[in-house]
This record gives structure tokens, sequence and C-alpha cells, in this order.
């Protein structure tokens, strides 16, 4: 299969929204490799194409510290994604996307306050390293600044990183003859509100004239807030249908599609004003961490009682290390609301049964790198494996399930082939 340039499967997208035979594609945070797996196969199964949306903290170079999914950089990564679209012989459309690339986006650089121009640097090493890897798409977020914490960043300061930095990343990817990439650009953090249709046609026809000047290509998508928000294990927003839709259409003014973050744990009834409001992807990354988690507690719940029945004679410690090490990572504290955030490690490892499972609900899936719990789940998997229950692929089917609840409601099914008949 020739693989389609993201920009243009998203031109197909925006040309089938005039049929009534649109989508909403999928952007997956790739939280581990079951999480990969089961996303290729659901677009293989049902033929739509599918968007890989890795964050710094989640994949990036050696040197910048790498990647708590797996370990991996930009290059392990896509080595990883291609080793299981060969071993499932797929042949639909996958795309390797940076989400929140740009200054700040680690962590850690955001913590210790780095200057400016070491964060730009930074920032443009990582999209380097994506270049290199073949990445499809780049989102240019220079939207953390340390230095304005509680303010919502200057206008101009943000279009005027993001156009130096596509400007740079254009130069480098031209300089080593790689094919066409796309970008993602938006105008503030993504925190639960809504952008105004003002403030959001300002910022496009800005970036275009910017853009233009430099000869530079316009973005795929342009990140629109819709009233989504993620926090702990649920959807705390609220969904403004009206002002998703005004954003789409001014979006497609312009040729780009409108992208929405936060879009994990959404209902039905939600997913379903997706399509007729003309969004044209979505982002979803912990809830897919959380289904993992989940699924290897209930294989544990199931490994019990084989001890219990005397058919396993050591269970594995697979509930109790996540427990742990999803404590011990403190990554839980951004999903974290009011006065829990500034808990010590060892306050919860003392204190509220209740409080530390919802941390590991949270936070499980930071820890599936670590070695214990990488351990654990072989054990887990083994004692399973003895009385014919196949502990993987249970895994890879859990997370399937509300993968493909939104695949569902966001009209996906066949739409790789739909895209391909309209750019006809």
């Amino acid at each position: 299969m020739i693989k389609l340039p993201i920009k243009t499967a998203v031109q197909g997208l925006l040309d089938l929204q005039k049929t009534g035979e649109s989508a909403t594609i999928l952007g997956i945070g790739p939280m581990s490799k079951n999480c990969v797996q089961a996303a290729l196969e659901l677009s293989q199964e049902d033929d739509y194409p599918v968007m890989f949306i890795a964050s710094r903290n989640q994949v990036d170079l050696d040197e910048l510290g790498g990647g708590y999914v797996q370990g991996w950089n930009q290059f392990t990564f896509a080595q990883a994604v291609k080793e299981v679209a060969e071993e499932i012989h797929y042949d639909n459309l996958y795309y390797l996307c940076r989400d929140h690339g740009g200054p700040w986006q680690r962590d850690k650089e955001r913590n210790d306050h780095l200057p400016t121009e070491e964060a730009m640097e930074l920032g443009r090493q990582s999209y380097v390293g994506d270049i290199e890897a073949g990445f499809d798409l780049l989102m240019i977020d220079p939207t953390k600044d340390p230095f304005e914490i509680g303010k919502v960043i200057p206008l101009d300061t943000v279009l005027e990183r993001t156009v130096d930095l596509i400007d740079f990343c254009e130069k480098e990817r031209k300089t080593r003859y790689l094919p066409e990439i796309g970008y993602e650009v938006g105008t503030e953090e993504t925190n639960g509100g809504l952008t105004s249709t003002e403030t959001y046609e300002t910022f496009i026809k800005r970036l275009k004239v910017e853009l233009d000047k430099r000869g530079l290509p316009m973005p795929t998508f342009i990140v629109g807030q819709t009233g989504t928000l993620t926090r702990k294990t649920e959807q705390v927003g609220h969904f403004n249908f009206k002002n998703a839709y005004d954003l789409a259409q001014m979006a497609k003014k312009y040729g780009v599609g409108l992208k929405e973050h936060n879009g994990d744990y959404l209902d039905d009834v939600t997913l379903l004003e997706h399509v007729p409001s003309s969004i044209t992807a979505t982002n979803v990354a912990p809830q897919y961490g959380t289904e993992e988690t989940r699924a290897y507690l209930n294989l544990a719940k199931v490994e019990a009682k084989l001890v219990e029945y005397g058919l396993v004679k050591e269970a594995s410690k697979i509930s109790e290390t996540l427990l742990v090490k999803a404590i011990e990572s403190e990554r839980w504290r951004k999903w974290m609301v009011g006065d829990q955030v500034n808990l010590t490690v060892e306050e919860i490892l003392n204190g509220d049964i209740t409080l530390q499972e919802e941390i590991l609900d949270i936070a499980g899936h930071y820890t599936f790198n670590d070695d214990e719990v990488k351990t654990e789940i072989e054990k887990l998997y083994a004692n399973l494996s003895a009385y014919n229950i196949d502990g993987k692929r249970y895994v890879i089917n859990h997370i399937k399930r509300p993968i493909r609840d939104y695949a569902e409601c966001y009209n996906l099914k066949g739409v790789t082939t739909r895209i391909k008949n309209i750019l006809k």
C-alpha cells in the first residue's frame, strides 16, 4: 500500500464532510506495545487510519531522558510499531505523530525552569529525532512556559515561536530529502475551557500571513478547546457542540482540520456529536493506560482464585507491585484535583486504601516498563497459561473495547477506502 501523507488524508476527511460520509479519526496515546497492537488490529479489521500521538514524556531521545513508555526513543518506537504491524500483516494507514512537541514539554524541563533559549534548543533537538525517525505529524506547542504560570501566553509569543519552529523543522526535513510531513498547532494550553471563534480565526489568519512570508506550509490540524477535560480517570469537562462546530467551520475555510484534545472517557451521546460537529480528529491517551491496568488487576483476581482452589502454588505480586510503583512514580499528580496533589508518597502509602487504589487506576500505566512490574506480569501470564488463559490476548482485547466504542460512534468503519475514493 502506498502511504497517503497525513495532510492528504485529512484533506480527504474534509472533503467527506460534504458528502455525509465523514468521520472523526482517533489520535491514540501509545501507552504500551499492547495498546499499539490493539489499535492496529482494529484499524485493520475496520479499515480506518490511526494516529499514534506520543508526548515527549512518553517517547524522546535517549540523550534528552528517553520516554516512560517501554523506554522508547523515536527510533525504537517507530521500529516497535513496524514490528507489530508486520506480525499482524497490517496493510492500512498508521501515522506516527508528535504530541506536544517543543520547549518545556518534558516535565523535568518545566520543573527546572530552563531558560527560554535552552528549552527551545532541546525542543528543536527532539524534533530532529522525530523527523529522522520518520514521524508523519509534528505538534508545535510552545504554550508550556514555566515563567507564565497561571497566565495565558501572549498570542504574539505563541505565533513567533510556532512559526520559528515550523521553519526549523522544514529546513531539517528538506536537508535530509525526506517527504512532506504535517504540522499541528494550537492557540493555548488545553484546560477544559472553550476557544473563542474570534481568537481562533485571529490566530489562523495571522499564522497564515507569517507562514506565507517564509514559504512554509499551513498546518494539517489546529487544536481548539471544545470543553473536554480529563482529570483522575474521568471526563470532567463539558463538550460544547456549537463551539466545536463553529471552530471546525472556521478551520475548514483555511483547509485545516479541527483537532480536539482531552477526549478520554466521553459518553456515547458526546461521541456521536463529533461527526456532525465536523471535528476532524480527537486525542485519547490516559484512558487506554488505565484500561490496561484494569486488565492486569482482573487477571490477578482470576489468578487468586486459582491459588484458592489449589491449582496455582505461588501467585504473582502484580497488584501490589503496580500499586507501590504507581504511587512512587508521582506522575499521578498532574491528574489529581484539590489538596490531594500535595500529599507525599509516604502519606499515601501509609494512608487510605481507597486513595491508593485511585492512584493505581490513574498511574499504573506509567510503570509498565519497570523491571519488577514486567517480571510480575510474566509470572501472572505463566500462571494463567497453565490453565488455558491467554493473559496477553485478554489485555489487548480489553484495550480494544473503548477504542471500538469510539470508532463506532466516530463513523470510522471503512473510512480509509472512503478517503481514497474521494481523492481519486
